[in-house]
């Protein structure tokens, strides 16, 4: 069972529930949306795939 966040973000990636934003910094390319006010998904999409990177917590800036 996929979690909502998650299963919208295959639909598409860059629009959305959780409020999806690109990433800077180290981080550049990347994506990330709101789980809860504490936590965040972070993923990339490369080649028409989603890799996510973190499912918990805030990422490091």
């Amino acid at each position: 069972m996929r979690p909502l966040v998650v299963k919208d973000t295959l639909r598409n990636p860059f629009k959305g529930i959780g409020k999806p934003e690109p990433l800077k910094g180290k981080l550049a390319g990347c994506w990330s949306r709101r789980i809860t006010d504490e936590h965040r998904l972070v993923y990339a999409v490369k080649d028409k795939r989603l890799h996510i990177l973190q499912f918990r917590f805030h990422y490091d800036k």
